[in-house]
């Protein structure tokens, strides 16, 4: 059966609509939880993929989030050894980061019910194609990042030009959320009520907007997800995993302890 690792940051940000879908198409999801003092394991092993979820942290506060570093790391050993790779909100963060390029606070933070805009790539690629070019998308981060060198965009928002990535043929990286449902919701405002009054808005709107936009985002992420899990039975199912992206580009593999990298510097 195939095995995939999910890397949890927060009790509230769970995989949600993803869980499901992955349940569904037989996957077994083995979780790491760092805010439990659990190990980011240092590979995969017969894993077949890697998922990063989202989380009030920043990628550049690694002295006070000691395991982000660890995470960079098995980001990097998953990239080099072709497994799937699915980054979420910080998870892409952390991904891009990985790839050399630079994460820092927007202009100011993006929450809520937002539209999102499909690149054109989108309607080629193995995930995103079939899914509606616009719809809304439900919003939580301050941190944008570049375009990686040598990633593919596929999506953005008014506010933010990089919404979700691909690298490669089995990494990608989705900025805001797809995965949440009714309780992730509820929990979110609940746990970030500062992060609301900062942006000037109320848990009521934000859960106003869920019998509005809940379904056609599910429709989104159902598709999306189904095809990552297909994406990591493939990579399960072969006797010897090939690596399957492309080399990492200069600075993703520098060092942890000197992290960032030469070329994510400010």
């Amino acid at each position: 059966m195939t095995a995939v690792c999910a890397i949890q940051h927060a009790p509230c940000e769970t995989l949600g609509l993803l869980a499901e879908v992955l349940i569904q198409q037989g996957i077994t999801v083995n979780y790491v939880r760092p805010f439990r003092r659990e190990r980011i394991p240092r590979g995969l092993g017969n894993q077949a993929g890697l998922i990063v979820m989202g989380g009030p942290m920043g990628v550049y506060e690694q002295e006070r989030y000691p395991y982000l570093r660890q995470e960079l790391r098995l980001i990097e050993h998953a990239l080099k050894e072709g497994k799937a790779v699915l980054g979420v909100c910080l998870g892409s963060q952390l991904l891009a980061a990985a790839l050399g390029a630079k994460v820092s606070p927007g202009q100011r933070k993006e929450i809520g019910w937002h539209p999102i805009t499909l690149a054109r790539a989108a309607a080629k690629d193995r995930l995103w194609r079939g899914v509606e070019k616009s719809f809304l998308g439900y919003h939580w981060h301050g941190d944008v990042f570049k375009l990686p060198r040598g990633a593919v965009a596929l999506a953005s928002s008014e506010l933010t030009a990089c919404q979700a990535f691909s690298y490669g043929t089995a990494a990608y990286g989705i900025l805001f959320h797809l995965e949440v449902n009714r309780p992730i919701i509820r929990d979110m405002t609940r746990a970030f009520k500062p992060e609301l009054r900062e942006a000037g808005l109320t848990a009521r709107e934000i859960i106003g907007g869920i019998p509005r936009h809940l379904e056609c985002l599910h429709r989104a992420g159902r598709s999306v997800f189904k095809a990552w899990a297909g994406l990591a039975s493939e990579i399960g199912d072969r006797p010897v995993q090939a690596p399957l992206a492309r080399s990492a580009p200069a600075g993703a593999g520098a060092s942890i302890s000197s992290w960032p990298p030469a070329a994510a510097a400010a």
